[in-house]
């Protein structure tokens, strides 16, 4: 599956973005589907995963009741809504494709076998 991210730009803090991911193929339901993202000068950190439904999510600590993470299985679309966005959510934010569901441990980079090129977001304060 390929994965292409886009919708990254510059917000002011407290505002909203929101993060498209598109996948190409016919099988995008039988994928599990996370964000990452990737600050300048840190390592790439887990955001949020969807089960293939769309009837689990998790968040990371850092962005759980802000960012909201959806799925529509017709559109084979994954999206991460952004909200009250501060300039530590500055990134390169990333959208990956797993074949296999851990639960709440869907959190590992190693889980995931497909990336998409990701989208900068920035924050400014």
């Amino acid at each position: 599956v390929q994965l292409q991210a886009s919708g990254g730009g510059l917000v002011q803090a407290g505002g909203s973005l929101r993060l498209p991911c598109v996948a190409s193929g016919r099988t995008f339901s039988s994928y599990v589907m996370g964000w990452f993202r990737q600050a300048p000068g840190k390592e790439r950190e887990f955001v949020s995963v969807i089960s293939r439904s769309g009837a689990a999510t998790y968040y990371s600590d850092s962005v759980k009741g802000r960012f909201t993470i959806s799925r529509d299985n017709g559109e084979n679309t994954v999206s991460l809504q952004m909200n009250s966005l501060q300039p530590e959510d500055t990134a390169v934010y990333y959208c990956a494709a797993a074949l296999t569901w851990y639960g709440s441990h869907t959190y590992r980079e190693n889980y995931y076998d497909y990336w998409g090129q990701g989208t900068l977001v920035t924050v400014s304060s």
